[in-house]
């Protein structure tokens, strides 16, 4: 089985020329081929598949919709977006993952870091050119360290899990979007719309979503002064947002530049659910190129 992707002119770099993907390409002849399924057996983001998992990944979801309100994430953003927890260099935060597993995944139960490598390897093969996007898959979990008890040991549900935006109504495309009936925006008329607190059109970068792994990651970033281009920030902030790449919901919310680095975003995606499986990842051969990359995009130390 092969994948359909989106491939850019690998003559030109993304940063220097804004570009997104363009023609869609077949993969073949050792690039990235989508597995028949998951590590389970079973096919990927079946939510309902009898599963030792299947309730730990149901229970997170039930905590996620009722705990995530808009007061909740702003109170998160505002106390982790100081950046005076930890300085470290990105390696040593992925090595930290080692201790993480994802509850909220019900395709996989290995640590973390397995994932961004089988990610970041899987994109490598089909986009050799476009190394921007070989860190940004390194490190788009990175985040999860917020597990960890030297970051506040939150809870899962506040940590992993499809994100979703708070300040309007709840998209029935969510994960089990029954449970978002006991949050308690659920019945604010402020919140309760279609838009809610925003606009039509007014950017997702104006639009609060549920605090987690993929803002946080996004936040360290931008403040550390990172120079991946907006289609790699995008990807790092939104690529749990489900209901937006996969169902398209929400799009009311997006201006043009949303939808530019959304092409992005769905390329990344496929690799992102796809590439987890129990193939393992020789860490100490490919550590090098990736430590160049980080040197080229991100300072050696970084505030967390």
């Amino acid at each position: 089985m092969t994948i359909l992707v989106r491939q850019a002119e690998l003559d030109m770099g993304v940063q220097e020329k804004g570009m997104a993907p363009e023609e869609l390409k077949k993969v073949e002849n050792g690039g990235f081929v989508v597995p028949g399924s998951n590590a389970f057996g079973n096919t990927f983001r079946d939510y309902n598949a009898d599963t030792a998992r299947k309730e730990i990944v149901k229970d997170l979801y039930r905590q996620s919709h009722i705990g995530h309100t808009y007061d909740f994430v702003k109170k998160m953003r505002e106390k982790y977006g100081k950046m005076d927890r930890v300085e470290m260099s990105i390696w040593e935060c992925c090595e930290l993952l080692n201790d993480v597993v994802d509850d909220s995944d019900p395709d996989l139960d290995e640590p973390q870091i397995e994932h961004l490598l089988q990610t970041a390897e899987a994109i490598r093969k089909d986009y050799p050119n476009e190394d921007w996007l070989h860190l940004t898959a390194l490190i788009h979990d990175l985040g999860k360290v917020l597990l960890l008890p030297s970051f506040g040991e939150l809870p899962q549900w506040a940590v992993v899990g499809d994100t979703f935006p708070l300040g309007c109504a709840f998209d029935d495309s969510n994960v089990h979007p029954e449970f978002f009936k006991e949050n308690p925006d659920y019945d604010n008329p402020a919140y309760n719309t279609k838009y809610g607190v925003y606009s039509e059109g007014c950017g997702l970068d104006n639009v609060l979503m549920s605090w987690g792994h993929d803002d946080y990651m996004y936040l360290v970033a931008k403040e550390n002064k990172t120079t991946l281009p907006n289609a790699g920030l995008f990807i790092i902030r939104y690529h749990s947002f489900y209901a937006l790449h996969k169902a398209g919901a929400y799009t009311h919310l997006m201006n043009e530049e949303d939808r530019e680095n959304l092409k992005w975003l769905k390329v990344f995606n496929q690799y992102d659910l796809y590439s987890k499986s129990k193939v393992r990842i020789d860490v100490e051969k490919v550590k090098p190129y990736y430590e160049s990359l980080i040197k080229k995009y991100f300072p050696e130390k970084l505030k967390w």
